[in-house]
């Protein structure tokens, strides 16, 4: 199953993000077979990250979210929000590349 993750992250933590980031990237690759697609969210092209956005392959939601949990970003407290939900796609055997 696919679900969405949104995260919204915590006011004035620009230094914190800056300082986890190589972790967190690297955590991302290490689980690219669960976060298919990762990203962050932000206002403008060349503005600062309020959250992110990933697309997560799990059996059930309640595995979808243990999968974040372990993410430095998250671990570290850098969220605020997490909404996680079931994603179904229009047209399941379209395949694209992003």
């Amino acid at each position: 199953m696919l679900f969405i993750a949104r995260f919204t992250d915590k006011p004035n933590i620009a230094e914190l993000r800056d300082k986890l980031f190589p972790a967190h990237l690297e955590w991302l690759d290490k689980n690219k077979d669960k976060v298919l697609v990762p990203g962050s969210l932000r206002p403008d092209v060349d503005g600062p990250s309020l959250g992110g956005m990933w697309i997560i392959e799990a059996g059930s939601k309640a595995e979808a979210e243990k999968v974040y949990q372990t993410d430095p970003f998250f671990a570290n407290g850098l969220r605020a929000k997490v909404e996680v939900y079931f994603w179904k796609k229009a047209f399941e055997d379209r395949k694209v590349s992003i």
